[in-house]
């Protein structure tokens, strides 16, 4: 599984729209309105590198109101979740 964290910049009165529209899209995952120099950014999940192409520059980056996008391919993932669950591993409950 690829994640990659795509950072939206949109039209200040069409950021709930365009959020609505891509949290809806087959391989995100997540979008979330934002403070900074982005307006949204979304959770991208996908099985290859091929469906990056079709669900970011294919398909969010033609949403209306979508100005730019920035996307950060993740190498790993780290979270206290999964860190408590591989050490779990062989403890009684």
């Amino acid at each position: 599984m690829i994640t990659s964290i795509v950072l939206i910049k949109t039209s200040v009165d069409r950021v709930p729209e365009v959020a609505e529209q891509i949290a809806a899209m087959e391989g995100v995952s997540e979008v979330y309105s934002v403070t900074g120099p982005h307006d949204l950014i979304a959770m991208v999940r996908v099985r290859d590198h091929d469906d990056l192409a079709e669900v970011i520059p294919g398909r969010i980056s033609k949403v209306p109101g979508v100005e730019s996008t920035e996307t950060h391919v993740a190498f790993r993932t780290y979270s206290r979740h999964d860190l408590e669950a591989a050490f779990a591993i062989g403890l009684d409950s």
